[in-house]
């Protein structure tokens, strides 16, 4: 007769009985939890710092259109200028993680084949597309005003000067969308940490994108003509704080952790810390190109760390089968506790 199959460490407690002089495990050995082969329950989406970097420069390229589209409309051409420049830059930028992580860059074309409503990634590929041709035509008048006329246009030089407010109030139209539209994609997802907050997800990275395009501005723009980005920085350092706490609140306990803990948390709290820090020099000293920069540099590293942080803590919670199965757990008894009994949900086991 073969001998009975060892039990795992750490998994038998208490006495062991014995039959017939062999040891036998325990009818009921210790809980402890755990899931098939110790494996995620989700799996963890393949992507890395290269798509946090493409959350980024996504925020700063709309964030930066709009305000650009408000330079235009009252008449200060310094801040339009470098907005726009700063909106084609970030999309430049952001386009590039996207195709290094997709790895050729016919896999971004091959997303513009068809339009899939259901899909954020297909809208966001259209979108991206959209935002740059405008973004591109805007910011490409701008560095023929700076070069004095030397590029090589030829006759195309009256058309791209005549094009150009259009396409900057194009590009100012989509950059909203394109701002939070990565917010919707992870909240897409089934990544619990994200999957959670995807309700309040959109709000956090709006005013995570007009912090960094107010504080990048406040950075190039001479203090005269800055107000706007000033301005428009306050405003997202008030969104981002607000609506990071909201988010949290309203957050399960047990999803929100991965916010708070190990290297995601303490970019988070760095994060708040350097926003914070950058609305409140921004409003106490920036008018003061000094204090304008450096509360500027805070804003932007202060928006790079809130999307990484975000980032890396979904990810975090995709590898720990608890943060599926402990909420799916909560929700189940809630559904019971309030009487629905009848559906698919309740009703299995």
């Amino acid at each position: 007769m073969s001998a009975p199959p060892p039990v795992p460490a750490g998994r038998a407690g208490g006495k062991r009985r014995r039959r017939g002089g062999r040891r036998e495990a325990p009818m009921v050995p210790d809980v402890e939890f755990s899931s098939y082969y110790g494996r995620p329950v989700v799996k963890p989406p393949p992507w890395d710092e290269k798509i946090a970097a493409y959350l980024f420069f996504g925020g700063v390229a709309g964030g930066s259109a709009v305000l650009a589209a408000g330079a235009q409309l009252t008449g200060r051409p310094v801040l339009r200028r470098n907005s726009r420049l700063a909106a084609l830059t970030a999309t430049g930028l952001g386009a590039v993680a996207l195709i290094a992580d997709l790895g050729r860059p016919e896999r971004f074309v091959n997303m513009l084949r068809i339009v899939k409503p259901t899909s954020p990634m297909n809208l966001g590929s259209w979108l991206l597309s959209a935002f740059g041709a405008g973004a591109g035509v805007a910011a490409a008048a701008e560095v023929d005003r700076l070069s004095g006329g030397r590029l090589p246009l030829g006759r195309l030089r009256p058309v791209l000067h005549a094009t150009a407010p259009a396409a900057g109030l194009e590009a100012a139209l989509l950059a909203p969308p394109l701002a939070v539209y990565t917010a919707v994609l992870l909240g897409d997802t089934a990544v619990p940490t994200w999957n959670d907050a995807h309700r309040d997800l959109p709000f956090v990275f709006a005013g995570s994108a007009s912090l960094a395009a107010g504080g990048l501005a406040m950075i190039t723009t001479p203090i005269g003509e800055a107000a706007p980005a000033r301005r428009f920085a306050l405003l997202g350092v008030v969104a981002d704080l607000v609506a990071t706490r909201v988010m949290e609140q309203r957050m399960d306990p047990v999803t929100v952790e991965p916010l708070h803990q190990g290297r995601p948390g303490r970019q988070l709290r760095w994060a708040q810390r350097l926003v914070l820090a950058g609305g409140v020099g921004t409003a106490l000293g920036g008018r003061y190109r000094p204090v304008a920069a450096l509360s500027g540099l805070a804003l932007l590293a202060g928006s790079a760390l809130t999307r990484l942080g975000i980032f890396e803590a979904g990810i975090a919670s995709a590898k720990d089968p608890r943060y599926t199965v402990e909420p799916q757990k909560r929700r189940l008894a809630a559904r019971r506790a309030a009487g629905v009994v009848d559906d698919g949900i309740t009703t299995v086991g």
